[in-house]
């Protein structure tokens, strides 16, 4: 049985939220202390955090930042422009449908991260790089969550568009996109995430000047764990702020959507 978000939900949410953080930081910080874990491979969970706090004054660190958020960006509109209007015309055409599922098909198992080497010769280790294997793990989540969210229209709500009179494509703009709208916004959302870990992962295995990865493997390099464990658990915020946001806008934007309630 479901029933509308109370407004205590959230709050509710966010508490709970928070005590988890709090125990996996004290069970971290625990067991290094205990020694359960090498503190030279694991270091105390307080000095980790202290080091991240401390990154926040490094210019080095905001210049890898922009780098990274620059190609996560980029990427991901690059991928909204791609992937939803072709989604759109997929989920209107059977035609196109079928005349476009087999290469789809054949490129969607691709792995996004066995593609790096191959942008790394093409574009070098610069943004172009990032940015491209960015777009490419993007696009399907938007791809599909649009082909789908255009195939789960009511028939009726078609139908009945059509007998007063509006042609194809005023459907398609007043009934279908407006119906499919919480589906590529689910899209959006999953395409932000895979955008930051794919933009991380081609600094780390294709490398370049600057970004966050870059300063994970430097680190690495130099076994300065703790600033390595840094940037990840800065990398792990920064997709917590992007999820909060979109959390919020889609709450905003599809209340009325179904799709919001929450099992009681």
């Amino acid at each position: 049985m479901t029933a509308p978000r109370s407004r205590l939900s959230v709050p509710t949410a966010w508490t709970r939220g928070a005590i988890g953080v709090l125990v996996l930081f004290a069970l971290a910080e625990a067991m290094t202390r205990a020694e359960f874990v090498t503190p030279a491979y694991l270091p105390p969970a307080s000095s980790i955090v202290g080091e991240t706090v401390g990154l926040l004054g490094d210019g080095e660190f905001w210049d890898a930042l922009g780098s990274t958020m620059w190609a996560t960006l980029l990427g991901l509109l690059r991928a909204v422009v791609i992937a939803i209007p072709l989604g759109v015309v997929l989920g209107l055409s059977k035609r196109a449908y079928r005349a476009s599922v087999t290469i789809v098909e054949l490129l969607r198992p691709v792995p996004s991260v066995a593609l790096i080497p191959l942008a790394t010769l093409v574009y070098g280790r610069g943004t172009a790089m990032k940015v491209f294997v960015v777009t490419y793990a993007c696009i399907w989540p938007l791809l599909f969550n649009t082909f789908y969210g255009m195939r789960s229209v009511d028939p009726v709500a078609v139908d009945t568009a059509r007998a007063f009179g509006l042609g194809r494509v005023k459907t398609a703009v007043r009934v279908n996109l407006p119906s499919a709208a919480p589906f590529i916004f689910t899209g959006l959302k999953i395409a932000s995430a895979v955008a930051l870990i794919l933009a991380i992962s081609a600094e780390i295995v294709g490398g370049g000047a600057s970004g966050l990865g870059i300063e994970m493997v430097e680190a690495r390099a130099v076994s300065d764990l703790q600033r390595s464990y840094a940037y990840t658990l800065i990398s792990g915020v920064i997709g917590l702020i992007v999820y909060v946001v979109l959390e919020f806008v889609e709450g905003r934007l599809f209340a009325w959507n179904t799709s919001s309630e929450v099992e009681s």
